[in-house]
C-alpha cells in the first residue's frame, strides 16, 4: 500500500487510456501558454472573491488574512465506469450512516446489538442528547454529506479507493468545485469539445430540490434560507455563492426570530416564515437558550421549534456522531447492519488509541502512521509521522498517553499522485476527492466533486489552510 497510484500514467510511464487525448493537447501547449493561464485564472479568482479566511493568521498590520486558494490548470480525470462504482458505494454509505444517526436517537439498536460500543456513542462529545425521540423529515439526518476518498497504490501497480473521512455536519468546499469548472471551460473551451466531461453545474439546483423535499409536512411552497455566522467565516464565500445560485436569503442569527412556535425572518416587508435552514453553523452555536448562551451566531428557541416539526434544519444537530473519527471503523458494520450489504468502499484500516492493544501498536510506530485527534478537521491537531521531527513525534507520544480515547492513527497510505503545473513546471503531486452526496426523498449528486492537491512537493495533506489547492474533476462520460 505503500507505491503511489500516477492518475495519468500506468507504472510502465504509459499514460492511462482516459488521459491520453489530454496529454496530446498538453504536450502542444507552449510554457507561456500556460504560465499566462495560470496567471488569468488568479485575477478572475480574486475579482470573484474566492478567498478563505484563515484563522489565527495576520499580515503585517495585525489584521486577519484572506488566501486565494490555488487552482491548477491540469484537470484530475477519472472513467466513467469508475465513477459509477463509486457512485453506488457513496449511496450505500451515506444511506447507512442516515440509518444509524436515526438510529441513535430513536431505539439504539445498533448498540443494543453491541456493533457499535454504546459508550462510544452516549459518551462523546458529539451525541446531542437533546435529539433523543426527534423525528426529522424523511428520517434525514445529513442531508449534505462530504465523504472524502483516496486512491493508494497497491504493490501490483494497481490503485484501491479508500474512504479517508465522512464529513456529516457542515461540509464544505462545493462552490471551488463549480467556480473550478467554470474556470477550466472559460480557460480551455477546445478541452470540452475533446472529451465527454459529465457536467456539475446543476448542483445548485440539486441541492435547492433537495432541501424543498425536506420541508415540514404541510408546506407546498417552502422558504428556504442559508444560515451563516457571517462575513469573517472561512467559508464564508462559499455560503453566500450558494445561496445567490439558488435564489434563496442568505442570512444570520441576528435577522431570525422566533414567535409561536415558528421561526421567521425580519425583511423589509415585515417578517416571514422560515421553513428550511441550510444552515452552516455548527451544532453549538445554534441555540443560545439550549447551548452556548454566549453565542450571537443562532436564534434563541430554535431548537423548541425543530422538536415541534415547524422547521428543517440541514444538516440536523446531532450528525456529528457519524462523522467523528472514532465512529469511523464501524461504517462498514453498520452498512452490515442496517442494509444487509456488502460495503463497496473500504475504510482505511484504523487503530483506536483507547484500545491498549491498538495504543501499544501506535506507540511503537509513531513514525510510520498518521494520527488524529477524533474531533479534528482541517488538518490540524495531526501527526504524519514519516514527514514529523523527532521532537513532533514525542509530543505526540506524551498526548497518546495523557489522553489515548482522543485519537485514533492509520497506515500512511501513498496518496495517488496527479500531475500538477507547478513553479518548476509539471510535476505529480498528491490529491484526495470531496464528493458530495445530496439526501433527501433520494440519494443524489454530481459527477465527481472537489479534488484537493498538496502543492508542496511529497506532501500528503491536501487541506487549503495547509497551503493545499484544487483541481477541476472530469467523470469521463463513455
Amino acid at each position: 500500500m505503500k507505491v503511489p497510484f500516477d492518475e495519468m500514467n500506468d507504472a510502465a510511464g504509459r499514460v492511462r487510456e482516459h488521459y491520453r487525448v489530454y496529454d496530446r493537447w498538453l504536450q502542444g501547449q507552449p510554457e507561456a501558454t500556460m504560465r499566462a493561464r495560470r496567471e488569468e485564472a488568479e485575477v478572475i479568482f480574486r475579482r470573484v472573491g474566492i478567498t478563505f479566511a484563515v484563522y489565527g493568521a495576520k499580515d503585517e498590520d495585525g489584521a486577519g488574512t484572506e488566501r486565494l486558494i490555488p487552482f491548477d490548470l491540469i484537470p484530475r480525470a477519472i472513467p466513467g465506469a469508475e465513477w459509477t462504482r463509486m457512485e453506488q458505494g457513496l449511496r450505500q454509505r451515506v444511506t447507512a450512516l442516515n440509518r444509524f444517526i436515526d438510529d441513535v436517537y430513536h431505539g439504539q439498536e445498533i448498540l443494543k446489538a453491541g456493533v457499535v460500543p454504546a459508550e462510544q456513542v452516549t459518551r462523546n462529545a458529539q451525541f446531542r442528547p437533546e435529539m433523543m425521540g426527534v423525528d426529522v423529515p424523511g428520517k434525514v439526518w445529513s442531508h449534505i454529506s462530504g465523504i472524502d476518498i483516496v486512491r493508494a497504490g497497491n504493490a501490483d501497480g494497481s490503485g484501491t479507493y479508500y474512504v479517508l473521512e465522512d464529513n456529516l455536519r457542515v461540509p464544505s468546499g462545493v462552490s471551488y468545485m463549480l467556480e473550478n469548472r467554470k474556470m477550466s471551460m472559460r480557460l480551455f473551451p477546445e478541452l470540452f469539445s475533446m472529451h465527454r466531461v459529465a457536467p456539475v453545474a446543476h448542483y445548485p439546483d440539486l441541492l435547492l430540490e433537495t432541501l424543498r423535499t425536506v420541508a415540514p409536512g404541510g408546506v407546498n411552497e417552502p422558504n428556504v434560507v442559508v444560515l451563516t455566522p457571517g462575513m469573517y467565516n472561512s467559508a464564508y464565500f462559499e455560503h453566500a455563492f450558494l445561496a445567490q445560485q439558488m435564489g434563496v436569503e442568505l442570512v444570520e442569527g441576528q435577522d431570525l426570530f422566533v414567535r409561536d412556535h415558528f421561526v421567521y425572518m425580519r425583511t423589509t416587508q415585515g417578517p416571514k416564515r422560515v421553513d428550511v435552514v441550510y444552515r452552516r453553523v455548527d451544532d453549538d452555536f445554534l441555540d443560545p437558550s439550549v447551548f452556548r448562551p454566549d453565542s450571537t451566531l443562532g436564534c434563541a428557541g430554535l431548537l423548541d421549534v425543530y422538536r415541534r416539526g415547524n422547521i428543517t434544519l440541514c444538516n440536523a444537530i446531532g450528525t456529528g456522531i457519524a462523522d467523528d473519527k472514532s465512529i469511523y471503523p464501524y461504517v462498514p458494520k453498520m452498512i452490515e447492519f442496517y442494509l444487509g450489504e456488502q460495503p463497496i468502499l473500504q475504510n482505511v484500516p484504523t487503530y483506536l488509541c483507547r484500545d491498549a492493544g491498538d495504543l501499544q501498536y501506535v506507540l511503537d510506530h509513531l513514525s510510520e502512521l498518521v494520527v488524529k485527534e477524533v474531533h479534528g478537521a482541517g488538518g490540524y491537531g495531526m501527526l504524519v509521522g514519516p514527514a514529523a521531527s523527532k521532537a513532533e513525534i514525542e509530543d505526540f507520544r506524551r498526548a497518546l498517553v495523557t489522553n489515548p480515547t482522543n485519537y485514533v492513527a492509520q497506515p500512511t497510505l501513498a496518496l495517488s499522485t496527479c500531475p500538477t503545473y507547478v513553479e518548476k513546471g509539471i510535476a505529480p503531486r498528491h490529491i484526495d476527492l470531496r464528493p458530495f452526496v445530496l439526501s433527501g426523498t433520494h440519494v443524489q449528486m454530481v459527477p465527481g466533486g472537489l479534488t484537493r492537491v498538496a502543492l508542496k512537493e511529497g506532501s500528503l495533506v491536501v487541506n487549503s489552510s495547509q497551503g493545499g489547492g484544487t483541481k477541476d474533476t472530469w467523470v469521463l462520460e463513455d
